[in-house]
């Protein structure tokens, strides 16, 4: 009986284990040996190869090897050579284009025009002095009613002085004029002359006959009495300063102009400006000096204004608005100012291509005014810049781990 249990339980083992080669025969490939083993290490061929890794915060460093963040302690996202194909780039389609907002602009050339405002201070003109001396040793036997302060007119007569001298040498050129020796008598014009006699005098002695002992001091130019330093009875000294008169055709005009815009002021550069005290009316100069010094407490450069001033109606120490005027002496690349992003280290600005591609591109920027920057380095003429959405576009390839390419210290990108 237990010879007759073994028999049939091998005869089970045999068809159990028939019926497992079978299914692993039929599971083989038909060209495949049924001892065939797999193939080992074998990477499939859809993996993709990561370049680097890098920090989202911080795409322009770059590392060999997965991990975490030295900056933020977040970890690190690799960028595969897959993503590199189609460029540095951010891809938006029409419609998110759309839905954004973006606003584009193309990069231009000519001459940018730019114009400061910066207020200024009246004061008289400097070069439009008279200064009026005693020629010679005398007496004050008059002076005219005047005071400093007082607005004359050209020729105005001053103060009048006795000259003893004169009378002497004015009476000996009488006295040969009688006899008729014209070269006596030129001799005799000539002593008058370098006894410090006016012209007009001694014209006026000759043709009157009569000695002319009075001086009378005028005011060459017509102005502002400055100074007036003449009293009645007092004696005067060859050379003696008596009075100082300032005209008042021009007036001069002092602006305070910031260091940041030192290089926009040039000499004739026209200036227009305005008074409180005449609203709504325009004046119009130009730059006549750009003072070589500084004001030491507000870092401000010293411009000098000149105004013609016709009619006498600008009184030195009102205070005015001014706009200085400047337009490139060259053509420029500019774009509009809002298409600048501004980070304190760098300047980048968002450049469209084709197919709804953006990238970030770095530049230099130049002077700006009304709303436009001219760009120095970084642009070409025609190329196209994001002029609205370009802060979410630089976020987002902030986060892709897409970098402007730096410029190098000559402003040019390698």
């Amino acid at each position: 009986m237990k010879r007759t249990w073994n028999a049939g339980w091998l005869a089970a083992c045999s068809i159990a284990l028939g019926v497992a080669g079978g299914y692993g025969l039929a599971r083989l490939p038909a060209n495949a040996a049924p001892d065939a083993a797999p193939a080992q290490g074998a990477a499939p061929s859809n993996e993709r190869k990561a370049l680097y890794w890098y920090d989202p915060m911080y795409p322009q460093q770059h590392f060999d090897q997965p991990g975490r963040s030295p900056f933020m302690d977040m970890q690190l996202v690799p960028r595969y050579a897959s993503e590199t194909e189609s460029g540095a780039t951010v891809s938006i389609d029409a419609q998110s284009t759309q839905n954004l907002g973006l606003r584009v602009a193309k990069v231009s050339r000519g001459r940018l025009e730019t114009s400061l405002d910066v207020s200024g201070i009246l004061a008289f003109n400097e070069r439009d002095v008279a200064v009026i001396q005693a020629r010679t040793a005398g007496f004050v036997e008059r002076v005219y009613a005047r005071t400093p302060g007082d607005v004359l007119k050209a020729d105005a007569a001053l103060a009048d002085i006795l000259v003893p001298e004169w009378a002497a040498a004015q009476t000996e050129f009488l006295a040969l004029r009688r006899n008729g020796d014209a070269g006596l008598l030129t001799a005799a014009r000539e002593r008058l002359k370098l006894a410090g006699m006016p012209a007009a005098l001694i014209a006026q002695v000759e043709r009157s006959g009569k000695v002319q002992p009075y001086l009378t001091l005028t005011s060459p130019i017509g102005g502002v009495l400055q100074e007036l330093s003449v009293r009645a009875g007092m004696t005067v000294a060859a050379g003696e300063t008596l009075a100082r008169v300032n005209g008042l055709d021009s007036v001069w005009l002092s602006v305070a102009v910031p260091q940041a815009q030192a290089a926009a002021i040039s000499l004739g550069q026209a200036v227009d400006a305005q008074l409180a005290a005449y609203p709504g009316e325009l004046f119009s100069g130009k730059v006549s000096a750009i003072l070589p010094d500084t004001n030491p407490d507000s870092r401000t450069l010293r411009v000098r204004v000149e105004l013609p001033d016709p009619q006498g109606r600008l009184r030195p120490g009102l205070t005015a608005q001014v706009r200085l005027n400047h337009a490139t002496a060259q053509p420029v690349l500019w774009v509009p100012s809002e298409a600048v992003i501004r980070t304190g280290r760098r300047s980048l600005v968002m450049l469209a291509e084709d197919a709804g591609r953006y990238r970030p591109v770095d530049v230099r920027p130049g002077q700006e005014s009304d709303g436009q920057t001219e760009i120095v380095n970084g642009l070409e003429e025609g190329q196209t810049v994001v002029t609205s959405g370009q802060f979410l576009l630089d976020s987002e390839a902030s986060l892709k781990g897409i970098a402007s390419e730096p410029l190098d210290k000559t402003g040019v990108q390698p």
